[in-house]
């Protein structure tokens, strides 16, 4: 008579603590995307220097938008593969694949095969973060949606604080080669726990185990989900977010890559310019504990306009050169609301989209605003190529958070996911 609901229980529990597993695994990968994408930025003063290298500011800019080419190609491809084969599988295969070409970086003997080799971790990188996102919006608890996103995004810039310490402690005894080791070490033990932990997304098997009965209509729009993100009201929504998302991605990569190199430009040393990228990522984890919250509680939306508005004016701040600690303040409040501007864009196409084509959503809003990801190096490399990045390089920055703001202005009012 007890068996069964014995049974039942059982199979709850199991999944109950699959689940719990959720969070943390993507937590850790997003971490490790982080260190990853952040990596470039910390070792390009060095290579900048090394006469072996021969590179100036416009051959790091080439560099760098190769592998971040890579990155919106994986981005684009991830969302519809991953809502086809799964979403267990596609993380693993992209931490797998990410970590191994990053390993191979540390021994690239020149500008040209370093491009090549981020190029390829790319196609990895790109997509970690939209199956994580997408993975974190499904298990998340009721009303914390905005919240666990900004959560999981706190992985990202701990990934890029853990990479500007170790660029201070390991670049000058053991050269930039450390840097790249050391970003790989962590996944020899992430990819077995993804292995043995990470559960399948719930909607994703749904799906598969209703497939047969779907009608004719159904099995195209499968064959094709992006063609979702155009239907039933979800036009105008898609291509603001798009907007968005470029904006939000330029702000992220053109101050990750270039703050250190901008801020020796104006005369720091370069272990103070690894400090204030260090600040400034601490700021972004700040900063997105705090946006969660007050996302959650005053709406996704009004919270993501205000970030962009927010990130516009601490941005323009930046161009004044203050005295003593003041730099750091102002730097650290950037990083506040710069970097949670972007997460919050992707919480509200979480919260926007259907389970079902969530990540084909989230995968092309990331792989678009790959456009801006590229486009913020190159800028920042022209300006200081030209000996103008500082200060116009933050007035140019504010004007990209402010029309980030707009975008998210002209999401509208679109339908509710379901």
């Amino acid at each position: 008579m007890t068996t069964e609901p014995r049974a039942a229980t059982s199979g709850a529990t199991a999944r109950d603590a699959a689940t719990g597993w959720v969070r943390p695994l993507c937590w850790t990968a997003v971490a490790l995307e982080g260190f990853d994408l952040v990596v470039l930025g910390v070792v390009m003063p060095v290579l900048l220097r090394d006469p072996t290298w021969d590179l100036d500011p416009a051959g790091a800019s080439v560099v760098v938008t190769v592998g971040l080419l890579g990155v919106m190609v994986g981005a684009l491809a991830v969302g519809p593969i991953a809502d086809v084969i799964g979403r267990r599988a596609t993380m693993i295969g992209t931490v797998a694949g990410f970590s191994v070409l990053t390993l191979a970086c540390a021994f690239a003997p020149n500008p040209e095969v370093l491009g090549g080799l981020r190029f390829l971790a790319g196609l990895g990188l790109g997509g970690v973060l939209p199956v994580a996102l997408a993975l974190v919006a499904e298990y998340a608890p009721p009303g914390r949606g905005s919240s666990s996103t900004t959560i999981l995004m706190t992985g990202y810039h701990v990934g890029a604080v853990l990479t500007a310490l170790l660029g201070i402690l390991l670049i000058p005894s053991f050269g930039w080669p450390a840097m790249f080791v050391a970003g790989t070490v962590p996944a020899l033990i992430l990819l077995p726990l993804l292995w043995a932990k990470l559960p399948e997304s719930a909607a994703f098997l749904a799906r598969r185990q209703a497939g047969g009965s779907r009608d004719s209509s159904w099995r195209a729009e499968r064959r094709n989900p992006l063609a979702t993100l155009f239907r039933d009201g979800f036009a105008r929504p898609t291509i603001a977010f798009w907007i968005s998302s470029f904006m939000g991605l330029l702000l992220v990569y053109g101050l990750n890559t270039w703050l250190p190199e901008i801020m020796r430009s104006a005369g720091y040393e370069l272990g103070a310019a690894l400090a204030l990228l260090l600040v400034l990522n601490i700021g972004a984890i700040l900063g997105l504990l705090l946006a969660g919250t007050v996302a959650n509680r005053i709406g996704v939306r009004p919270a993501t306009i205000g970030w962009f508005t927010a990130a516009t004016l601490f941005l323009a701040l930046l161009s004044i050169r203050l005295p003593g600690i003041g730099v750091y303040v102002s730097v650290l409040l950037a990083g506040i609301f710069v970097f949670s501007a972007q997460v919050l864009v992707y919480a509200y196409v979480s919260q926007l989209y259907p389970a079902e084509v969530r990540g084909t959503a989230l995968g092309t809003a990331s792989g678009v605003g790959r456009l801006g990801a590229i486009a913020g190096p190159i800028i920042g490399g022209a300006l200081l190529q030209a000996g103008i990045a500082y200060p116009w390089g933050f007035y140019a920055f504010a004007v990209v958070a402010a029309l980030g703001a707009l975008g998210v202005v002209l999401v509208g009012r679109a339908p509710a996911s379901t």
